[in-house]
């Protein structure tokens, strides 16, 4: 592919979080650029979904992305903007007559869309601190889709394909991305696959889905993330130790750890045992294993097999 953005290779700077994407994913992140269609990403919790949004701003240097964290209560109105209409209504009552862009705030794609425009009094004011001298790209990432209510998806088709919005509050004003490509947002969009999205909503992004890593690429994840650790016995004990937590119970985990999970736990591990073989430090283990297992069931499940591994 000649039009390439996202690099595999890149060097992050001294304050950039590590971050490996595979050829694969990179490659998909290039192909949404490219067609300017939002990309769907898929995988387990802790696999790097979210961190994605911030390696494609960092590596393209543009600037912490919009994030907006999607809840069981969200409206798809509140993707582009909010309105305090109680705010609103409690300043009137005092006799003033407030403005009602003091009321209004944009959010991660109405912001993307408005800084994506020249300055202008009602595009900045929606903005406020977001608001930038010259019009700029963004990236935008809608995190956890699939916790949205069922009407959300098909309620944002056109908008997130026109890249256009309306706030009534405004007398209708209507904000529609700049015709520029380039300064046209890189949209991500998160699901753990707990609700099935709706066909006309897939229809419209390129898809990626993160597997969990295979032991190569979690000795490259460890090793980037612990470069003190490099080829250090405690890694690759960590590294079998986490294998056989992830897929040798007796019972099945509520919730297996990830990517994430393991980073931190090779850290704590470190420090705890200061040196040695782990298979001699069965208890001190199974005190860290609350950095990988978030139930008590999963933990006793896991202190089983931290002793039959250590056996």
């Amino acid at each position: 592919m000649s039009f390439r953005h996202y690099r595999t290779d890149y060097q992050p700077g001294p304050k950039e979080e590590i971050y490996l994407p595979d050829p694969a994913l990179a490659h998909a992140v290039n192909i949404a650029i490219l067609l300017g269609q939002p990309l769907l990403v898929t995988g387990e919790p802790g696999t790097g979904k979210t961190r994605l949004a911030y390696s494609i701003a960092n590596q393209l240097k543009l600037g912490e992305p919009l994030r907006f964290n999607t809840k069981s209560t969200s409206a798809s109105q509140e993707l582009f903007y909010r309105y305090d209409a109680l705010a609103h209504y409690r300043a009137t009552q005092t006799g003033a007559n407030p403005d009602v862009k003091s009321f209004l705030r944009a959010e991660a794609l109405g912001a993307a869309i408005l800084r994506s425009l020249p300055p202008e009094p009602r595009r900045d004011a929606l903005l406020g601190d977001l608001a930038a001298p010259t019009p700029v790209r963004s990236v935008v990432l809608i995190d956890e889709i699939d916790k949205a209510p069922r009407d959300f998806p098909n309620d944002i088709l056109s908008e997130i394909e026109l890249l256009r919005f309306r706030v009534p509050e405004l007398d209708g004003a209507s904000f529609a991305i700049s015709e520029a490509k380039e300064l046209r947002p890189i949209v991500l969009i998160t699901s753990n696959s707990e609700k099935h999205l709706p066909e006309a909503f897939l229809r419209r992004c390129v898809f990626a889905h993160i597997p969990f890593p295979d032991d190569e690429r979690l000795r490259s994840i460890v090793a980037n993330h612990h470069p003190t650790l490099k080829n250090q016995p405690l890694v690759e004990e960590a590294l079998d130790l986490f294998s056989a937590l992830r897929h040798g119970g007796a019972r099945r985990m509520d919730k297996l750890p990830a990517t994430a999970e393991l980073i931190r736990w090779v850290e704590v591990l470190a420090v705890v045992l200061d040196g040695g073989s782990l298979k001699d430090k069965p208890d001190a283990i199974k005190e860290s294993l609350g950095v990988l297992f978030k139930s008590g069931g999963d933990v006793e499940e896991a202190a089983r097999i931290v002793d039959g591994w250590a056996a």
